[in-house]
């Protein structure tokens, strides 16, 4: 499948199941001085929107997105914001204006850009010496019983999930793109709690899953309860609410952060 094409026939499940990103995320850029009120920022691969909301009280975002099913997803999204301007375009073409943005931010992207040819773009929209936030919620595939269990299911249904999967990119791909020991790397706690319905909006939202239709949907959905009603609990959030019959996805939302040399 054509790497623009890939999601859309994913986009309901997309802006229902997928991780945001925590509030930590934007207090930091804040804190570093990174980001300010009133910046224009670039959100490269903004897909649906959920990394465009993140940043939209205090400044004004062009999400640029190639894939129509998700750019209008995220324009009925995000459509009550008028800091929002979505542009039907690519990392590597933004169309975007030279020296026109203040901040650059990828969130689960960048994986899926042409490196060099969207380094070159970066620099060309960015206004000099400001910032580029590559951010992704990286799934923690270890750290429970739920979440083995739950990397070996994806393991065994999944069409590509070792060639597309983001954390192949390696140390050697940010120092190219940064420029060696450039960048900073900064992790926060990300959580979703799931019931089953949610469980399998989630393994849907995924390009790699074989999707309705598959030969192996309807054993991969057998297999998928079998794995929640073993490991499903009640728990009680931080803010005091009850959940009950529930799993745990468990992220490290990571961004890597730097001027481009």
């Amino acid at each position: 499948m054509n790497t623009l094409d890939r999601f859309s026939n994913r986009v309901d499940n997309y802006i229902r199941y997928r991780p945001g990103y925590p509030a930590d995320v934007l207090a930091f850029l804040k804190q570093e001085n990174i980001l300010k009120p009133g910046s224009v920022i670039a959100d490269i691969g903004s897909g649906t929107g959920i990394s465009a909301q993140l940043f939209l009280n205090e400044n004004i975002v062009y999400g640029v997105e190639p894939n129509r099913e998700m750019r209008e997803a995220a324009e009925r999204l995000l459509a009550g914001s008028s800091s929002f301007k979505s542009i039907g375009a690519t990392a590597e073409a933004t169309t975007l204006a030279d020296h026109s943005v203040d901040l650059i931010i990828a969130g689960q992207a960048f994986h899926w850009f042409d490196k060099q040819k969207c380094r070159e773009e970066f620099k060309r929209i960015l206004k000099p010496g400001r910032t580029v936030v590559l951010m992704w919620n990286d799934r923690r595939t270890d750290s429970t019983p739920f979440l083995r269990s739950y990397e070996d299911f994806i393991k065994m249904f999944a069409t590509d999930y070792l060639e597309v999967n983001h954390k192949n990119i390696d140390k050697k791909v940010f120092d190219d793109f940064f420029g060696k020991e450039n960048y900073r790397v900064k992790s926060f706690d990300n959580f979703q709690h799931f019931d089953l319905e949610g469980l399998k909006g989630r393994i849907l939202s995924s390009s790699y899953m074989p999707a309705e239709g598959h030969k192996d949907f309807d054993y991969m959905m057998y297999v998928l309860k079998k794995t929640f009603n073993r490991f499903q609990e009640n728990i009680t959030l931080p803010s005091g609410e009850s959940r009950r019959g529930v799993v745990t996805i468990e992220y490290d939302t990571t961004i890597y952060y730097g001027r481009l040399s």
